[in-house]
């Protein structure tokens, strides 16, 4: 109750901008699940205002993630038209456990020297974490961009993890945001395995 009382009052002393990143960005999420290339201008608007909010708020790593996805944005809508002559959209993929393993390994490594590159070289909070779910968040953007079915998979933990990090900084409306994140990754996850299913099918 106190957290949903808290997200009630931040939408209403929160700021209009980061109203309009929250709803891009659920608007992001369903035109994704659907398979909908309209996902990334919304991805685009809304990340260009959150690249600006988290870096007035210290999260340094999360405003540094945002401003690579307005990059990714533009990538996305691209690789997302697939065949344009025989108008086919791009398939969805599935990785094995082994690559899944290597690239979690590797995304480790590159967290933890990164991180401690930013606890100890610059003013970022929770720099560890921070920089945790930014690396496997780039990466994971990727996956998305080339339909890689185990993305949803990787933002369910990225998401949750960034919960914690959006209510120790007062970002109450976003967290309430992840954590729905959460909730329709699952459904992404199902929907885009169904949609590959019938693809083999066929």
């Amino acid at each position: 109750m106190e957290f949903i009382q808290a997200v009630l009052g931040d939408l209403q002393a929160s700021s209009p901008w980061e109203l309009v990143a929250v709803v891009l960005a659920i608007a992001y999420l369903l035109f994704a699940m659907r398979q909908s290339q309209w996902c990334w201008p919304a991805a685009f608007f809304s990340t260009m205002i959150y690249t600006v909010l988290f870096w007035q708020s210290a999260l340094l790593m999360e405003s540094v993630l945002n401003a690579y996805y307005l990059a990714m944005a533009v990538y996305g809508w691209w690789a997302w038209r697939g065949n344009a002559e025989a108008a086919e959209p791009r398939p969805i993929v599935s990785w094995s456990l082994l690559t899944h393993c290597k690239v979690v390994a590797v995304l480790s490594a590159i967290t933890l020297s990164l991180g401690y590159v930013m606890d100890n070289y610059t003013h970022a909070d929770f720099a560890y974490l921070d920089t945790a779910t930014t690396v496997f968040a780039v990466f994971t953007t990727w996956m998305v961009t080339q339909k890689v079915l185990e993305n949803w998979l990787y933002w369910i933990v990225i998401n949750s993890a960034s919960i914690y990090l959006y209510l120790e900084k007062s970002f109450n409306l976003t967290a309430g945001l992840f954590m729905l994140y959460c909730v329709m990754a699952v459904v992404g996850y199902l929907q885009w395995r169904k949609a590959s299913q019938q693809l083999v099918k066929a």
